[in-house]
């Protein structure tokens, strides 16, 4: 397995080997299938940071359901800010990593 991202309080690693990726949790790692990896990244993105912000979300809590309610998540203000940031990185790297490794 390889580190993709690593953030504050999260870590992905891809796994050629399995063809799949690993979401490392503060306390849980799940596996992810690329379809799955697509899925948490549009939930991801739908968390709106600013309702925290502005009273519209005044507990400052996000609960995520992963892989069809295998697994379920809630994350604090300062762990989605973390979550958005480290969604962004590991597609980055993912996108890096097909570059260097098509041929031209």
């Amino acid at each position: 397995m390889k580190v993709l991202h690593q953030s504050q309080f999260f870590i992905s690693y891809q796994c050629d080997k399995q063809r799949c990726f690993f979401i490392e949790f503060p306390h849980k790692r799940i596996k992810l299938s690329f379809c799955q990896l697509l899925a948490f990244r549009q939930q991801v993105k739908e968390i709106d940071l600013n309702a925290h912000f502005n009273g519209q979300n005044p507990h400052g809590l996000e609960m995520l359901m992963l892989c069809n309610r295998q697994h379920f998540f809630v994350f604090s203000t300062l762990e989605c800010i973390d979550l958005k940031e480290f969604i962004t990185g590991s597609f980055a790297m993912l996108e890096l990593n097909s570059l260097l490794t098509t041929p031209f």
